[in-house]
């Protein structure tokens, strides 16, 4: 697969679960990549960067550098998100759940100027944006935004493109738990899924790659969720 040799990409969140996936097979695919995370890390032929996407400074300069890039993907989570019943949750964590759309904000406004006309951008939302899932309002209010974000954005930003991933619930080093506590998680939140399994990482950055390959889509989400909405 060579489809995307002479490109440059950027991605962001990109050192680690579904972030990590989409960078190997841009890296596969022929693009010159560079990974940007708040982590340090070391990926073959891979540029890493250290970086917070809600540091405007540090992003506008990471695409100064690389004028004329010609993809951008944000994967990045921009910190942690409050999990629970919306009348126990704290405010203060339903409101810092929205650092992931900041960042988003973030990279494609301070982005967009600096890449080739015929760029493309992709951004991950969340499954629990159109499928309720107790525990998860604050990520779902966050991920309809994103979505929301991402089909205005489109009209504004052409020619360059930006389309979106749903992922479904799936098993990435983002989840702490181990063993067969980890496999109980998965097996009972995805029973009732057409598809009753866990996605990887690498179905979800398949559908980036896809997104960021077909020139003919922009204001799209992909849904990667085992038949998770439709249910």
């Amino acid at each position: 697969m060579t489809k995307f040799s002479g490109k440059k990409a950027i991605v962001l969140g990109g050192t680690s679960g579904i972030g990590l996936a989409t960078t190997e097979m841009l890296r596969d695919g022929g693009a010159e990549v560079i990974a940007g995370s708040r982590r340090e890390c070391g990926i073959d032929g891979v540029e890493c960067v250290t970086i917070d996407v809600l540091d405007r400074e540090a992003l506008s300069a990471l695409f100064e550098r690389n004028q004329g890039f010609d993809i951008l993907v944000n994967a990045a989570t921009g910190g942690p998100r409050a999990i629970g019943p919306f009348l126990d949750m704290e405010l203060d964590g339903f409101q810092n759940s929205f650092a992931k759309l900041w960042g988003y904000v973030n990279s494609v406004r301070l982005g967009v100027p600096h890449m080739a006309a015929t760029g493309a951008v992709v951004l991950y939302s969340g499954y629990p944006a159109r499928k309720y899932r107790p525990g998860t309002l604050a990520i779902g209010t966050v991920g309809g935004s994103v979505e929301a974000f991402i089909r205005l954005a489109a009209n504004e930003i052409a020619p360059v493109r930006i389309n979106g991933v749903c992922p479904g619930l799936i098993d990435t080093p983002m989840s702490p738990l181990e063993g067969e506590e980890r496999k109980a998680y998965y097996e009972s939140g995805t029973e009732g899924h057409l598809i009753p399994r866990a996605g990887t990482a690498a179905e979800c950055a398949s559908a980036a790659i896809f997104l960021l390959g077909n020139e003919f889509v922009t204001g799209t989400i992909v849904d990667v969720d085992g038949g998770a909405i439709v249910t």
